[in-house]
């Protein structure tokens, strides 16, 4: 029988980079074996006997979901509260975000215009709030709930501190990528006829990337939901607050109600966001 040789046989192959494709996998999987290895990733242990009669007996205790008239509206309370969490937390953070991203942004800066070189003094300043978004982003809003639980004590304050914080680093950030990404000829065209940084950004930058930044908005919303739930299981208040008192009185009706509204609440920011997105497309 004759052998086909190696050079033929990649040129007859429905897919000529088919050798790299192999090279990165096993390259990929190189890397991540230790990483699993020092995580202890040991899925098998879900399957064992023991797991999966604790696993049934957790989910037979989730069916019916409590219902009765006192559970819902504290429910329904509780809902209320965790939407104004992350809703007043996200406005706080909006409010340093939107300066910080006038900063940053390089495509906004007016003393690069004519030589193409920002001044010391703006570089310098631009660089220094580049870190303070790094230092508010690096630290997650759980431990700043922590830490402003110990400070100022239970209640949803500290939710709502610790997401402005960490959501001022996110939002400041991609902002900032998001108008260098767009069409600047519009921006440069107001910068070097006397246009202020405001009017470059409203006009000139802000329609290219409405749709994107709002999207992107609406997104952090629905993280900062989801944050504000796991935030109060170290007593910040919300859904989750209430959620570890269920949990700990293994009130599996309950839990499961809570569950569903967190799938709600998901889908009605996603909702949001894509009616938004069509108004502005």
């Amino acid at each position: 029988m004759q052998s086909i040789p190696a050079a033929s046989y990649a040129e007859r192959h429905p897919d000529p980079a088919w050798r790299g494709r192999v090279t990165y996998t096993i390259v990929a999987l190189l890397v991540l074996w230790p990483m699993l290895v020092a995580s202890e990733f040991k899925p098998a242990i879900l399957f064992e006997g023991d797991s999966l009669a604790a696993t049934l007996r957790f989910l037979a205790d989730f069916l019916p979901p409590a219902h009765s008239p006192e559970f819902l509206w504290l429910l329904l309370r509780e809902t209320w509260q965790t939407v104004a969490i992350a809703t007043a937390g996200l406005t706080l953070a909006l409010l340093g975000a939107i300066p910080a991203t006038l900063l940053i942004t390089e495509r906004l800066s007016i003393s690069r215009l004519g030589t193409g070189r920002m001044a010391p003094a703006s570089r310098a300043v631009r660089q220094a709030v580049r870190w303070l978004l790094v230092l508010l982003r690096s630290v997650p809003e759980l431990v700043w709930a922590l830490l402003f639980v110990r400070i100022i004590g239970l209640g949803p304050t500290a939710g709502v501190l610790a997401i402005a914080l960490t959501y001022c680093g996110m939002l400041g950030k991609v902002y900032a990528e998001i108008l260098e990404s767009s069409e600047r000829h519009a921006s440069d065209t107001l910068l070097a006829n006397g246009g202020s940084r405001m009017a470059a950004l409203l006009y000139g930058a802000l329609p290219e990337s409405a749709s994107e930044l709002v999207s992107y908005t609406v997104y952090r919303w629905e993280c900062a939901i989801r944050g504000s739930v796991v935030m109060g299981f170290v007593g910040a208040g919300g859904l989750g607050q209430r959620m570890d008192e269920s949990m700990k009185m293994l009130a599996g009706g309950e839990v499961s109600a809570m569950l569903l509204v967190f799938v709600l609440l998901v889908a009605c920011a996603d909702l949001v966001s894509k009616q938004l997105r069509s108004r502005l497309g």
